[in-house]
């Protein structure tokens, strides 16, 4: 009998199982509890000695597993600790303290699997070098990046503002402009750089190959966000000038938009009257306005009411319509009459992520702003923001963004797409921008701008900086959706008809461009950089950038 017993395995005096059932299950425990402890040891003894380490794709694996294993700890100890204490309560009779500390008890344990165990609102890393789409441009699917440090010298908040003069170099964002716009190209010098611009865009659209004539009038869509016309917010003082109230905002700079007038001006020879800049939906605040306008009179500075000088949105009789049924019943949104009246439009969006809603905003989302909807109650409207991943997560969803990219008046009349990088930040969640860790920044601010003629390759080159710097909301399951519904916009995952240019559908969308995710946060490489002919190419203007395909142009 003891034999036998012995060898059917003793019997645990807890769980009435088998030892070796009562080891199968708390195996289990045990592996996590160790790789737990694994990578919270990996996690401190890399990233304390170099803190840029966390951006890592091997630290970004290893943080959730060490986190999660340290709150399940705290808990844990947290329980035992109020129960040794209610114990001590209860021998003296202290009936109402030992009842909070067995509250805070169960609460210690219940908040841990909470946070441990709640649903993952975050999506997975995008695989690698997989591109999708049709590329777009002159060189297809190229994207421009230029990181000059010296073009940024602020202390931060305290330290006068950001778009001060002395603290952003106009001269040095000039160069990186003429960078940006020859190396798109090509092209050895500002003209012929944008000679192909022009007749590239018009060939594309049964122009012919004809470059930028007399009297056609270029559009520019900054990105004001920092001086939304909102009523409850008031970010400038209307009665004076539109000074601002917010200074530090992550606005687009004031050295970007002269830097590109300067290009369109003094190389391509538009006439000053013939360009509008602005954002519809967003005052053009006094501070930006005068630099602008002191070097650039003429130019049309467009903004919301159109006070002291600047001039008001109009809306046009070109409308837009969502491809969603949501839209149905809703009011009937118009493209603003500068829109449809210029011949070209160039879309200078930030570098920023989007806290609240949509994870990211960048060129797609820019246009956010350029529907001013007025009056301004606009809760007779689709919602635009209803179907932002915050609210509406995972993949494969209907994006307005695409209908917005795709718009004739919008992303069909787009000659270039622009994000000014200097200063990087949070919307909305921060009032000022923020240094970046990751490489190459090192904690000096972003000193950057990409360029391409792709809309949806160069989100994605957005997207993977973003991504790379912040693990908050560029990494909401859903914050990348648009690009692949974008880049699949004539079949896309969703099944949605994107048709934004008619009431009904009749003419889907063709692919907007090519999306794909870099190899590395090191390397930064993308397909046509490791020598595919498919993808994105990323051209990195920089002797200081980590990584091969290095790209130094000849400077004007």
């Amino acid at each position: 009998m003891l034999l036998g017993k012995k060898r059917s395995g003793s019997v645990c005096s807890k769980t009435g199982c088998s030892l070796k059932e009562t080891q199968k299950r708390c195996w289990p425990t045990w592996m996590f509890s160790l790789s737990s402890a694994l990578a919270l040891f990996w996690f401190l003894i890399r990233v304390i000695p170099k803190p840029s380490r966390a951006l890592y794709p091997c630290q970004r694996a290893a943080f959730p597993l060490a986190s999660g294993f340290v709150i399940w700890l705290m808990g844990g100890f947290g329980s035992v600790a109020a129960i040794h204490k209610a114990r001590c309560s209860l021998k003296k009779s202290r009936y109402v303290q030992w009842l909070l500390l067995v509250a805070v008890s169960v609460g210690s344990v219940w908040l841990a699997v909470s946070i441990t165990t709640k649903p993952n609102l975050f999506a997975d890393a995008p695989a690698p070098n997989s591109p999708i789409g049709a590329p777009k441009g002159i060189h297809p699917g190229r994207v421009v990046w230029v990181h000059d440090p010296e073009a940024t010298d602020w202390d931060g908040p305290g330290d006068g503002h950001w778009w001060e003069s002395s603290h952003t170099n106009q001269s040095v964002v000039s160069q990186m402009m003429s960078r940006a716009v020859q190396s798109l190209t090509g092209n050895p010098n500002d003209k012929a750089a944008w000679e192909s611009l022009f007749k590239h865009f018009n060939t594309m659209h049964g122009k012919g190959d004809v470059g930028y004539q007399p009297k056609e009038k270029i559009f520019i869509k900054v990105n004001f966000v920092g001086c939304i016309q909102i009523h409850s917010r008031r970010p400038v003082t209307e009665t004076s000038d539109y000074d601002l109230k917010s200074q530090d905002y992550m606005n687009t700079s004031p050295q970007m938009i002269i830097a590109i007038l300067e290009q369109l001006v003094d190389r391509v020879g538009v006439k000053q009257s013939d360009i509008t800049v602005g954002d519809p939906l967003c005052y053009f605040a006094n501070e930006y306005y005068q630099m602008c306008k002191a070097r650039f009179p003429e130019v049309q500075y467009l903004d919301y009411l159109g006070k002291f000088g600047r001039t008001a949105v109009k809306q046009s009789s070109v409308a837009l319509f969502w491809s969603t049924p949501d839209a149905a019943g809703k009011k009937i949104d118009h493209i603003p009459e500068s829109y449809v009246q210029a011949e070209y439009l160039i879309n200078l969006a930030n570098l920023k992520s989007h806290n609240d809603l949509a994870g990211v905003t960048l060129c797609a989302k820019n246009h956010y702003g350029s529907l001013a909807r007025k009056p301004a109650g606009q809760d007779d409207y689709y919602d635009m923001h209803k179907n932002l991943p915050r609210i509406l997560p995972g993949m494969g969803h209907y994006r307005p963004l695409v209908d917005l990219m795709g718009h004739k008046h919008l992303g069909g009349k787009t000659l270039l797409y622009l994000i000014d990088g200097l200063y990087a930040g949070k919307h909305a969640k921060d009032r000022a921008p923020k240094k970046w860790n990751s490489i190459p920044f090192e904690g000096d601010w972003t000193s950057s701008l990409l360029a391409s003629q792709d809309p949806v390759a160069i989100d994605s080159v957005g997207f993977d900086f973003l991504y790379m710097e912040w693990n908050d909301a560029p990494h909401w399951s859903g914050a990348n959706d648009y690009l692949i519904e974008a880049a699949m916009a004539d079949n896309p995952p969703s099944g949605t008809f994107y048709d934004p240019d008619h009431d009904g559908n009749v003419v889907r969308l063709r692919s907007l461009g090519v999306y794909e995710h870099w190899n590395n946060p090191i390397d930064k490489q993308y397909s046509r950089n490791l020598g595919s002919n498919k993808g994105i190419e990323l051209l990195k203007l920089a002797d200081d950038i980590t990584g091969s395909q290095v790209s130094v142009v000849n400077r004007k």
